[in-house]
């Protein structure tokens, strides 16, 4: 592999400029957090809307990494390593994996669509691995720097490819194509999703094309407008429902939990039957059929194993386990690529020092065993993971390659041991192919499981910090408030992943809450905006960072301060520009400056304020009002104390309506969580919280019965009410009752009937297919917490931070 890296880095238009030309590379990195970066790898050094990596370089070397592409060197790194210099990383990392894609001759599946990409290929994985030795991207690694990578992990030992491109935009599929090479191409279902990039649909159709422009054979679901975009030229192998001139015609029909599918592909009919009901999943169970019978399997092959087919889980869960674990659950997948991800992942959130990895035995690595295991030991070692435990014959076999390991044949060999294995303070990451059902491993170690769970998608978290972020100008930092456990939407976890992608500050309200950031190991400085003088010990003991909003706190403050001989403490001077809620007014500036004048124990690490308006322009004179103040009285104390603190006004909406006067610092909070007061806006984020539930119980009532206290709710026709486990206790406020509220059931609206209680709401499914133990969106996409705020008189921010503790949050990525 080390040769073909090689011989691709080689054919990318670069400048070279080290001392070494004898390179050994066998890992390309894009990440400088990881802990998988070491002298073997070729560092790409990308360059984001808000963030460049070439400032990590200098990290980097210092660790061990010797070779980079770059755009530029930075000058304290001249003469330190290798460097390929290039006009743009990007393209550059898209040129190499082409050039790496172009030396393996292997048939390729090319996927894309709107929907169902990742399911399909996760199913042909599974459908065709007994067959090949399979390279697939990992995880949804599907856009133009995730395609990339995943083409490079194939290796010589793989004879079937199965990639999946993502565009959201035009001009972006051609690049892919160019990586990926299909020679057989899938196009899934074509819905809405990234609509916002194209002009229309037929054009959104056109750019997804693309990809199959050199296939040997199209695969897709016989449609008018889409055969109007296929070259006559290019072979398709074609199915439908409708048209009966399409390759394979395909009838349906429900058979209890199954769908029995009857297949005329020309002369043969038969019938298969698939462990799914709904349209998409349909959908997908066909273009995996498809394929099937491109590749000639006969009958019973293809009945034997598409009745096996699974939902594919496509996420790693954090869960909270047993003794104060804290759990990584994805254990639906173990191949080598899925692995190194991963370990990244728990790196990122480990909420506890140690770390233990459960894994199995991996599959179609395209590695012999001796290797891989090999290659695995080096990723546990260079990930400092604490504890093995390997469940599998193969790995069983290589127990010697790892430290710390203990391994078992199999999971009911594990699970009859568990009571003698300690689990306690650590995190877990549990890794299992599906044959090893490590769903009972998670059993085990979770807590025990809620019916109503808050979801938090960290995926979407990034993709909105990056949004905000994008909007700063260069070297403008970034502070994120945390506070009130996240909006309601966890603390420890967002706070962890806001580290990982290195904002410069976080923000709580009081000081317990950075206290316990700060004991859970998260390293980043925190400022309290609240503070008690009665916290100002702790706030010193902690290492956090006060805001001082009037004389008599910071007389307080440095009074401690003098006691504890510090030196140089940070404090933050908040200022009152119009809010008249907390901070020092004009009349108080220059009492200000003279306590603080000459006084060695403390340093203004920051000046702020808060707008009042920024979310409304209507009030845009006033808001620039504050603005002109905040600038006079930040002057006035910069210039007489002879300091150059950070400045800092602009919240969330302050961002996209003030640009201006984003100083040095911004202040990042609802819109972090998706949430923003600007329609345009609110279309670019993505949901991060869904509230869900179960149905308890279904009953049926008669005309004239009434439903929940007060008998606010009386059916005037039979109706059937189900009641969810969730109420004004959890946080769901009692206006939202009643006919006002509904929730979605299978992705249908259900109106809340009657008086929302402590612990239940009813509604009613009457017109709704469910049954008891069907899954409840109470918020989410749909009703979006912005809908709910809105009928209920309120705002976004009330909804949030109203769900109580008692609610279970699960955190994923996707």
């Amino acid at each position: 592999m080390s040769q073909k890296i090689l011989k691709s880095i080689q054919n990318i238009p670069a400048t070279f400029i080290g001392n070494n030309t004898n390179l050994i590379i066998d890992a390309i990195a894009i990440d400088s957090r990881s802990l998988q970066n070491g002298p073997q790898t070729l560092f790409f050094a990308l360059v984001g809307a808000n963030n460049d990596a070439h400032r990590y370089i200098m990290d980097l070397i210092a660790i061990g990494v010797q070779n980079f592409v770059v755009t530029y060197i930075p000058v304290q790194c001249e003469g330190q390593a290798n460097f390929f210099v290039v006009e743009n990383t990007l393209t550059a990392l898209q040129q190499f994996a082409a050039n790496y894609r172009s030396l393996f001759n292997l048939p390729v599946i090319g996927l894309t669509g709107s929907n169902g990409k990742t399911i399909v290929k996760e199913w042909l994985n599974f459908l065709l691995s007994p067959d090949y030795n399979i390279i697939r991207s990992p995880k949804s690694y599907n856009s133009q720097i995730g395609v990339p990578l995943s083409v490079i992990a194939i290796n010589e030992q793989h004879n079937l490819g199965i990639f999946e491109a993502g565009i959201s935009t035009h001009s972006e599929m051609e690049k892919l194509e160019k990586i990926i090479k299909p020679t057989i191409g899938i196009l899934t279902n074509i819905g809405s999703a990234h609509d916002e990039g194209f002009v229309n649909l037929e054009n959104k159709i056109a750019e997804k094309l693309k990809l199959f422009e050199h296939v040997q054979v199209l695969i897709y679901n016989k449609n008018e407008i889409i055969n109007t975009f296929i070259s006559p030229e290019m072979k398709t192998f074609s199915w439908s429902f409708d048209f009966k001139d399409a390759d394979v015609f395909v009838s349906k029909k429900s058979a209890k939990d199954k769908t029995v599918l009857n297949v005329q592909f020309g002369q043969r009919h038969f019938d298969i039957k698939i462990p799914f009901q709904d349209k998409a999943s349909i959908e997908n169970s066909i273009s995996c059929l498809m394929v099937l019978l491109y590749f000639k399997y006969d009958e019973e092959t293809i009945q034997n194993r598409m009745e096996l087919l699974y939902p594919v889980e496509m996420r790693l869960k954090v869960k909270n386990g047993i003794n104060n674990c804290s759990i990584i659950d994805d254990s639906y997948s173990s191949d080598f690529q899925s692995l190194k991800i991963a370990l990244d992942f728990l790196e990122s959130q480990k909420q506890y020092q140690r770390k233990t990895l459960i894994l199995s035995d991996i599959f179609q690595s395209g590695l012999a065993n001796d290797e891989l295991y090999t290659k695995v030991s080096q990723l546990i070692v260079s990930n400092k993971i604490d504890r093995i435990i390997g469940i599998g014959e193969t790995i069983s076999a290589y127990e010697n390659k790892f430290a710390h390991c203990v391994t078992y044949k199999n999971t009911a060999a594990f699970v009859a041991d568990f009571q003698n294995l300690d689990f306690a303070n650590e995190t877990i990451l549990i890794k299992g192919a599906r044959t090893f059902q490590f769903e009972e491993i998670v059993s085990l170690l979770e807590e025990k499981k809620h019916e109503t769970v808050l979801e938090i998608n960290l995926n979407a978290i990034s993709h909105n910090l990056n949004f905000f972020k994008s909007k700063l100008k260069p070297n403008v930092k970034m502070m994120v408030m945390v506070k009130a456990f996240g909006y309601g939407n966890g603390g420890f976890e967002i706070a962890k992943l806001l580290e990982h992608h290195k904002v410069d500050y976080l923000g709580v309200a009081f000081a317990d809450e950075g206290i316990s950031l700060k004991s859970a190991g998260i390293h980043l400085p925190i400022m309290v905006l609240n503070p008690e003088t009665t916290s100002f010990s702790a706030i010193i003991h902690h290492q956090l960072e006060p805001e001082i909003y009037s004389l008599k706190g910071l007389h307080a403050f440095l009074k401690i301060a003098e006691q504890k001989n510090l030196n140089q403490f940070p404090i933050h001077i908040k200022l009152d520009t119009g809010m008249h809620r907390l901070g020092f007014e004009d009349n108080t500036i220059a009492d200000l400056i003279a306590t603080l004048r000459g006084n060695k124990t403390v340093k203004v690490k920051s000046i702020l304020s808060h707008m009042a308006t920024s979310d409304d322009l209507e009030f845009k004179d006033f808001a620039n009002s504050q603005i002109d103040l905040f600038e006079k009285l930040s002057h006035k104390l910069m210039t007489e104390l002879q300091i150059k603190p950070l400045r800092h006004i602009l919240n969330t909406s302050g961002i996209s309506n003030y640009s201006d006067s984003q100083y040095d610092m911004v202040r990042l909070g609802i819109g972090l969580y998706g949430v923003s007061n600007d329609a345009e806006e609110q279309q670019k984020l993505e949901n991060v919280g869904t509230l869900k539930s179960i149905i308890s119980q279904i009953r049926s009532i008669a005309a004239g019965e009434s439903v929940g206290y007060g008998r606010r709710f009386i059916a005037d026709k039979p109706t059937k009410i189900a009641t969810i486990p969730i109420g004004y206790a959890d946080g769901i406020s009692r206006g939202w009752g009643n006919g006002l509220g509904y929730v979605i059931i299978n992705k249908s609206k259900a109106s809340i009937v009657g008086s929302i209680c402590m612990d239940m709401l009813m509604v009613d499914v009457t017109a709704i297919e469910c049954a008891e133990g069907d899954q409840v969106i109470i918020f989410g996409e749909s009703p979006t917490v912005t809908y709910m705020a809105q009928k209920l008189n309120t705002i976004s921010y009330e909804i949030l931070t109203s769900i109580s503790q008692r609610v279970k949050r699960v955190f994923y990525r996707e």
